[in-house]
């Protein structure tokens, strides 16, 4: 005890220096997919593909079928998806990052069946799986 008192500054930023590395594992991040279970979404059909990334990342290359709305215009395209809110949605970007906030939104417009793809186009492309441009 007698150390903790007498080097408080240091114990404090240990303390707060785990507490900063454990906050992102410890955020809500919506539901995530792999890139399989993305595929066998795909497959079984009522799937609908969104990407959220910008139309100049867009047309570099996306996921067949994929709807492109950009991450800063969802909220108010998101009537463009009123019809599928029976159907699964699968949310992606470059990284997922993006994918989780899009995610948030249309969990709270009612959307249930929401999923982001887990690494985005990225891990997509990594595993080998086709594009379209």
């Amino acid at each position: 005890m007698k150390f903790i008192i007498d080097n408080i500054f240091i114990v404090s930023i240990v303390v707060l220096s785990g507490g900063a590395l454990l906050w992102p594992a410890l955020l809500p991040r919506g539901k995530r997919a792999s890139t399989l279970q993305v595929t066998q979404l795909m497959n079984r059909g009522k799937t609908v593909l969104v990407d959220v990334r910008d139309a100049e990342e867009f047309a570099k290359g996306h996921l067949r079928d994929a709807k492109n709305i950009p991450l800063a215009d969802l909220a108010s395209r998101i009537a463009e998806l009123d019809k599928a809110k029976n159907k699964t949605i699968v949310v992606m970007c470059q990284t997922g990052a993006r994918a989780d906030k899009a995610t948030k939104i249309l969990e709270a417009a009612g959307f249930a069946d929401v999923f982001s793809l887990d690494g985005g186009l990225t891990a997509w492309q990594a595993a080998g799986l086709p594009t379209a441009k």
